[in-house]
Protein backbone atom coordinates (compact mmCIF):
# COMPACT_ATOMS: atom_id res chain seq x y z
CA UNK A 1 0.00 0.00 0.00
CA UNK A 2 1.49 3.66 -1.23
CA UNK A 3 2.16 6.20 1.07
CA UNK A 4 0.97 10.01 0.18
CA UNK A 5 4.13 11.05 -0.14
CA UNK A 6 6.02 11.98 -3.77
CA UNK A 7 9.65 11.52 -3.53
CA UNK A 8 11.08 14.60 -5.20
CA UNK A 9 14.78 15.02 -4.32
CA UNK A 10 17.87 12.70 -3.46
CA UNK A 11 21.17 13.55 -1.69
CA UNK A 12 23.39 10.53 -3.02
CA UNK A 13 26.65 10.23 -1.27
CA UNK A 14 28.50 8.05 -3.29
CA UNK A 15 31.86 7.23 -2.10
CA UNK A 16 33.09 8.36 1.58
CA UNK A 17 36.77 8.64 -0.16
CA UNK A 18 37.95 12.36 0.20
CA UNK A 19 41.27 13.87 -0.44
CA UNK A 20 40.65 16.43 2.78
CA UNK A 21 39.99 15.60 5.80
CA UNK A 22 37.77 19.08 6.64
CA UNK A 23 37.48 20.30 10.13
CA UNK A 24 33.93 20.25 10.17
CA UNK A 25 33.04 17.49 8.01
CA UNK A 26 29.75 16.34 8.68
CA UNK A 27 30.01 13.03 6.75
CA UNK A 28 33.51 12.48 8.65
CA UNK A 29 35.07 11.77 5.03
CA UNK A 30 38.51 10.42 4.18
CA UNK A 31 38.40 7.54 3.16
CA UNK A 32 36.00 5.32 1.30
CA UNK A 33 34.05 3.30 3.86
CA UNK A 34 34.34 -1.15 3.17
CA UNK A 35 32.07 -2.49 0.65
CA UNK A 36 30.76 0.31 -0.92
CA UNK A 37 28.02 -0.12 -3.35
CA UNK A 38 29.05 -1.21 -6.62
CA UNK A 39 28.63 0.33 -10.35
CA UNK A 40 25.92 -1.95 -11.18
CA UNK A 41 24.51 -1.40 -7.68
CA UNK A 42 24.09 2.13 -7.70
CA UNK A 43 23.22 1.67 -11.46
CA UNK A 44 19.72 0.18 -9.67
CA UNK A 45 19.88 2.52 -7.21
CA UNK A 46 19.47 5.38 -9.97
CA UNK A 47 16.95 3.15 -11.45
CA UNK A 48 15.08 2.58 -8.51
CA UNK A 49 15.01 6.94 -7.90
CA UNK A 50 13.44 6.92 -11.56
CA UNK A 51 10.86 4.72 -10.82
CA UNK A 52 9.70 6.64 -7.73
CA UNK A 53 9.95 9.73 -10.12
CA UNK A 54 12.25 11.48 -7.96
CA UNK A 55 13.51 14.47 -10.00
CA UNK A 56 16.62 16.23 -8.69
CA UNK A 57 19.89 14.35 -6.82
CA UNK A 58 22.64 16.01 -5.79
CA UNK A 59 26.06 13.67 -5.83
CA UNK A 60 28.06 13.83 -2.94
CA UNK A 61 31.12 12.41 -0.87
CA UNK A 62 33.37 12.56 0.15
CA UNK A 63 34.43 13.96 -2.91
CA UNK A 64 32.94 12.58 -5.71
CA UNK A 65 35.60 12.58 -7.97
CA UNK A 66 37.56 10.28 -5.92
CA UNK A 67 35.58 7.20 -7.21
CA UNK A 68 36.44 5.87 -10.49
CA UNK A 69 32.85 5.51 -12.41
CA UNK A 70 31.39 8.88 -10.56
CA UNK A 71 30.39 9.52 -14.32
CA UNK A 72 28.64 6.54 -15.29
CA UNK A 73 26.81 7.31 -11.87
CA UNK A 74 25.88 10.46 -12.69
CA UNK A 75 24.90 9.80 -16.83
CA UNK A 76 22.75 6.91 -15.50
CA UNK A 77 20.48 9.38 -13.58
CA UNK A 78 20.61 12.46 -16.39
CA UNK A 79 19.84 9.58 -18.92
CA UNK A 80 16.87 8.83 -17.25
CA UNK A 81 15.70 12.76 -17.15
CA UNK A 82 16.46 13.14 -13.36
CA UNK A 83 18.53 16.85 -12.69
CA UNK A 84 21.57 16.43 -11.11
CA UNK A 85 24.33 18.43 -9.77
CA UNK A 86 27.44 17.67 -8.41
CA UNK A 87 29.02 18.84 -5.16
CA UNK A 88 32.99 19.25 -4.92
CA UNK A 89 35.96 20.72 -3.40
CA UNK A 90 37.19 21.68 -6.62
CA UNK A 91 40.69 20.32 -5.50
CA UNK A 92 40.78 17.35 -8.14
CA UNK A 93 39.03 19.64 -11.28
CA UNK A 94 40.66 18.58 -14.65
CA UNK A 95 40.12 19.02 -18.02
CA UNK A 96 39.03 15.20 -17.95
CA UNK A 97 36.76 15.98 -15.31
CA UNK A 98 34.90 18.95 -17.00
CA UNK A 99 34.70 17.17 -20.61
CA UNK A 100 32.69 14.16 -18.59
CA UNK A 101 30.69 16.42 -16.37
CA UNK A 102 29.85 17.95 -20.21
CA UNK A 103 28.67 14.47 -21.56
CA UNK A 104 26.71 13.63 -18.99
CA UNK A 105 24.67 16.32 -18.86
CA UNK A 106 25.32 17.50 -15.22
CA UNK A 107 22.91 20.30 -13.73
CA UNK A 108 25.50 22.40 -12.10
CA UNK A 109 28.52 21.26 -9.99
CA UNK A 110 28.44 23.33 -6.18
CA UNK A 111 32.12 24.13 -4.95
CA UNK A 112 32.50 24.23 -0.99
CA UNK A 113 34.15 27.72 -0.35
CA UNK A 114 33.76 29.00 2.98
CA UNK A 115 35.92 32.25 3.49
CA UNK A 116 38.11 33.95 2.33
CA UNK A 117 41.90 31.82 1.89
CA UNK A 118 43.27 32.01 5.25
CA UNK A 119 39.75 31.19 6.59
CA UNK A 120 38.74 28.38 3.60
CA UNK A 121 42.22 26.55 4.32
CA UNK A 122 42.65 26.97 8.18
CA UNK A 123 39.68 24.52 8.34
CA UNK A 124 39.99 22.36 4.95
CA UNK A 125 43.24 22.18 3.42
CA UNK A 126 46.21 24.11 2.13
CA UNK A 127 46.07 25.75 -1.19
CA UNK A 128 42.29 24.55 -1.16
CA UNK A 129 40.74 28.02 -1.75
CA UNK A 130 43.05 28.37 -4.48
CA UNK A 131 42.21 25.32 -6.33
CA UNK A 132 38.75 25.53 -5.98
CA UNK A 133 38.48 29.49 -7.52
CA UNK A 134 40.31 28.14 -9.93
CA UNK A 135 37.55 25.77 -10.28
CA UNK A 136 34.75 27.59 -10.72
CA UNK A 137 36.34 30.00 -13.18
CA UNK A 138 36.76 26.88 -15.41
CA UNK A 139 33.81 25.64 -14.73
CA UNK A 140 31.89 28.87 -15.91
CA UNK A 141 34.69 29.21 -18.64
CA UNK A 142 33.29 25.62 -19.82
CA UNK A 143 29.45 26.76 -19.75
CA UNK A 144 28.89 24.86 -16.71
CA UNK A 145 26.70 26.46 -14.26
CA UNK A 146 28.87 27.21 -10.64
CA UNK A 147 27.47 27.67 -7.44
CA UNK A 148 29.06 28.34 -4.26
CA UNK A 149 27.93 26.31 -0.65
CA UNK A 150 29.38 28.27 2.47
CA UNK A 151 29.47 26.40 5.87
CA UNK A 152 29.68 28.89 8.43
CA UNK A 153 31.03 28.37 11.90
CA UNK A 154 32.51 31.04 14.50
CA UNK A 155 35.23 32.38 12.33
CA UNK A 156 33.71 32.65 9.08
CA UNK A 157 30.34 33.82 9.84
CA UNK A 158 32.43 36.86 11.48
CA UNK A 159 33.45 37.81 7.90
CA UNK A 160 30.35 37.85 5.04
CA UNK A 161 31.36 41.49 4.15
CA UNK A 162 34.71 40.54 2.56
CA UNK A 163 33.49 37.59 1.63
CA UNK A 164 30.74 38.82 -0.76
CA UNK A 165 32.92 41.54 -2.30
CA UNK A 166 35.35 38.70 -3.22
CA UNK A 167 32.53 36.29 -4.81
CA UNK A 168 31.08 39.03 -7.06
CA UNK A 169 33.62 38.52 -8.46
CA UNK A 170 33.69 35.19 -9.19
CA UNK A 171 31.15 33.66 -12.04
CA UNK A 172 28.95 31.87 -10.07
CA UNK A 173 24.86 31.24 -10.76
CA UNK A 174 23.84 31.00 -6.57
CA UNK A 175 25.34 31.41 -3.26
CA UNK A 176 24.21 29.03 -0.37
CA UNK A 177 25.17 29.34 2.94
CA UNK A 178 24.51 26.90 5.47
CA UNK A 179 25.15 26.74 9.51
CA UNK A 180 27.96 24.24 10.45
CA UNK A 181 26.59 21.67 12.78
CA UNK A 182 28.63 19.82 15.82
CA UNK A 183 27.96 16.59 13.41
CA UNK A 184 30.75 14.00 12.28
CA UNK A 185 34.15 16.26 12.43
CA UNK A 186 33.09 19.29 13.96
CA UNK A 187 31.92 17.54 17.15
CA UNK A 188 35.34 14.82 17.06
CA UNK A 189 37.54 18.11 17.06
CA UNK A 190 35.54 20.79 18.64
CA UNK A 191 34.49 23.03 16.04
CA UNK A 192 33.25 26.58 17.26
CA UNK A 193 29.83 25.86 15.18
CA UNK A 194 27.95 28.74 17.05
CA UNK A 195 27.20 31.72 14.97
CA UNK A 196 24.85 34.54 14.99
CA UNK A 197 22.18 33.56 13.00
CA UNK A 198 19.93 37.12 13.16
CA UNK A 199 23.04 38.94 11.56
CA UNK A 200 23.65 36.41 9.20
CA UNK A 201 19.61 36.68 8.13
CA UNK A 202 19.95 40.18 7.83
CA UNK A 203 22.80 39.85 5.63
CA UNK A 204 21.61 37.60 3.39
CA UNK A 205 18.02 39.39 3.05
CA UNK A 206 20.09 42.61 2.59
CA UNK A 207 22.05 40.67 -0.29
CA UNK A 208 19.48 38.69 -1.96
CA UNK A 209 18.26 42.20 -3.30
CA UNK A 210 21.27 43.43 -4.92
CA UNK A 211 23.76 40.69 -5.10
CA UNK A 212 24.58 39.95 -9.28
CA UNK A 213 23.03 35.85 -8.28
CA UNK A 214 20.93 34.74 -6.10
CA UNK A 215 21.54 35.02 -2.10
CA UNK A 216 20.07 31.92 -0.33
CA UNK A 217 20.15 29.95 3.15
CA UNK A 218 19.75 26.49 3.53
CA UNK A 219 17.22 24.97 5.81
CA UNK A 220 18.96 24.92 8.85
CA UNK A 221 18.75 28.99 9.38
CA UNK A 222 15.07 30.59 9.38
CA UNK A 223 12.04 31.27 9.96
CA UNK A 224 9.36 32.80 8.85
CA UNK A 225 10.80 36.30 9.81
CA UNK A 226 9.92 39.40 7.44
CA UNK A 227 12.48 38.55 5.08
CA UNK A 228 11.36 34.70 4.47
CA UNK A 229 10.76 35.58 1.00
CA UNK A 230 13.72 36.19 0.10
CA UNK A 231 16.17 34.70 2.26
CA UNK A 232 15.63 31.37 0.24
CA UNK A 233 17.20 32.24 -3.60
CA UNK A 234 14.13 33.77 -5.06
CA UNK A 235 14.96 36.84 -6.43
CA UNK A 236 10.65 37.34 -6.47
CA UNK A 237 10.33 37.37 -2.45
CA UNK A 238 7.99 34.63 -2.28
CA UNK A 239 9.72 31.81 -1.35
CA UNK A 240 8.83 30.03 1.96
CA UNK A 241 10.20 27.39 4.57
CA UNK A 242 7.94 24.82 3.96
CA UNK A 243 9.15 23.11 6.96
CA UNK A 244 11.78 20.02 7.19
CA UNK A 245 11.19 17.69 3.78
CA UNK A 246 13.27 14.54 5.40
CA UNK A 247 11.04 11.74 4.10
CA UNK A 248 8.10 14.17 3.15
CA UNK A 249 9.86 15.64 -0.30
CA UNK A 250 13.23 14.48 -0.35
CA UNK A 251 15.81 11.19 1.23
CA UNK A 252 19.47 11.14 1.80
CA UNK A 253 21.65 8.07 0.87
CA UNK A 254 24.56 6.61 1.64
CA UNK A 255 27.49 4.81 0.20
CA UNK A 256 26.64 1.44 1.30
CA UNK A 257 23.43 1.96 0.40
CA UNK A 258 21.29 3.06 3.87
CA UNK A 259 18.37 5.42 3.60
CA UNK A 260 17.65 8.20 5.48
CA UNK A 261 15.06 10.77 5.48
CA UNK A 262 18.23 13.52 4.58
CA UNK A 263 22.13 13.02 4.17
CA UNK A 264 22.47 15.57 7.33
CA UNK A 265 20.34 13.60 9.80
CA UNK A 266 24.19 11.53 9.71
CA UNK A 267 23.15 9.19 12.66
CA UNK A 268 22.39 5.43 12.58
CA UNK A 269 19.25 6.25 14.40
CA UNK A 270 17.81 7.82 11.36
CA UNK A 271 18.36 4.74 9.05
CA UNK A 272 15.35 3.51 7.14
CA UNK A 273 16.82 0.37 5.73
CA UNK A 274 19.63 -0.74 3.19
CA UNK A 275 19.03 -0.96 -0.21
CA UNK A 276 20.78 -4.15 -0.63
CA UNK A 277 17.75 -5.58 1.74
CA UNK A 278 14.70 -3.84 0.53
CA UNK A 279 14.06 -1.55 -2.52
CA UNK A 280 13.65 1.71 -2.90
CA UNK A 281 9.74 1.64 -3.01
CA UNK A 282 9.36 -0.49 -0.10
CA UNK A 283 11.56 1.85 2.12
CA UNK A 284 9.84 4.75 1.07
CA UNK A 285 6.34 3.55 1.03
CA UNK A 286 6.86 1.59 4.56
CA UNK A 287 4.04 3.39 6.24
CA UNK A 288 5.96 3.56 9.74
CA UNK A 289 9.22 5.08 8.08
CA UNK A 290 10.19 8.95 8.65
CA UNK A 291 7.59 8.52 11.45
CA UNK A 292 9.52 11.86 13.23
CA UNK A 293 8.17 14.35 10.35
CA UNK A 294 5.19 12.25 9.09
CA UNK A 295 3.83 11.39 12.02
CA UNK A 296 4.09 15.20 13.36
CA UNK A 297 2.06 17.04 15.05
CA UNK A 298 1.95 20.48 16.25
CA UNK A 299 1.97 19.02 20.38
CA UNK A 300 5.46 17.49 19.23
CA UNK A 301 7.05 20.68 19.45
CA UNK A 302 8.83 21.73 22.63
CA UNK A 303 9.93 24.52 24.42
CA UNK A 304 10.21 28.03 22.56
CA UNK A 305 8.55 26.59 19.65
CA UNK A 306 5.77 25.00 21.55
CA UNK A 307 2.57 27.55 20.67
CA UNK A 308 4.37 29.34 17.85
CA UNK A 309 1.79 30.57 15.17
CA UNK A 310 3.92 29.14 12.45
CA UNK A 311 4.58 26.07 14.38
CA UNK A 312 2.05 24.37 11.94
CA UNK A 313 4.03 24.94 8.45
CA UNK A 314 7.94 25.47 10.32
CA UNK A 315 7.27 22.03 12.05
CA UNK A 316 10.34 23.36 14.21
CA UNK A 317 12.69 23.86 11.40
CA UNK A 318 16.07 21.53 10.99
CA UNK A 319 15.75 18.20 11.93
CA UNK A 320 19.00 17.62 11.72
CA UNK A 321 20.16 20.80 13.37
CA UNK A 322 18.22 20.45 16.32
CA UNK A 323 19.02 17.01 17.20
CA UNK A 324 22.98 17.41 16.79
CA UNK A 325 22.62 21.05 18.77
CA UNK A 326 20.23 20.24 21.64
CA UNK A 327 19.33 16.44 20.99
CA UNK A 328 16.21 17.52 20.73
CA UNK A 329 13.98 17.41 17.18
CA UNK A 330 10.95 19.68 17.50
CA UNK A 331 12.62 22.76 19.02
CA UNK A 332 15.48 25.16 17.13
CA UNK A 333 17.72 26.35 19.35
CA UNK A 334 18.10 29.75 17.24
CA UNK A 335 15.36 30.80 15.25
CA UNK A 336 15.27 33.89 13.88
CA UNK A 337 11.49 34.68 14.47
CA UNK A 338 11.91 34.75 18.02
CA UNK A 339 14.59 36.78 18.11
CA UNK A 340 12.88 39.38 15.54
CA UNK A 341 9.74 39.46 18.01
CA UNK A 342 11.58 39.57 21.31
CA UNK A 343 13.15 43.07 19.91
CA UNK A 344 9.88 44.29 18.49
CA UNK A 345 8.52 43.38 22.54
CA UNK A 346 11.22 45.35 24.22
CA UNK A 347 11.28 48.35 21.39
CA UNK A 348 7.69 48.70 22.05
CA UNK A 349 8.23 48.90 25.92
CA UNK A 350 10.83 51.64 25.51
Amino acid sequence: MSVPYQLRMCVWEITLACCFSCKYCGSGGGKARENELTTQECLRVSEQLADLGCERVSLIGGEIFMRKDWDVILKSLTSRGISTCVITNGFRMTDTIIKKLIECNVESVAVSLDGMYDIHDRFRQEGSFKRAVEAIRVLAENKIPATVISTLNSVSGEHLEEFYGFLKTLPISFWQIQACSPMGNAAKYGVDYRIDFDKTLAFVAEKAKIAPFPVGVADDIGYFTRDEGYIRGDLGGLAIFPGCSAGIRGIGIDSIGNVRGCESLYDDCFIEGNLREKSLREIWEDPDAFSYNRKFTVDMLEGECAGCPHGFYCKAGCRSYNFFVNKKMYEHPFCVYRSEKRREKESAQH
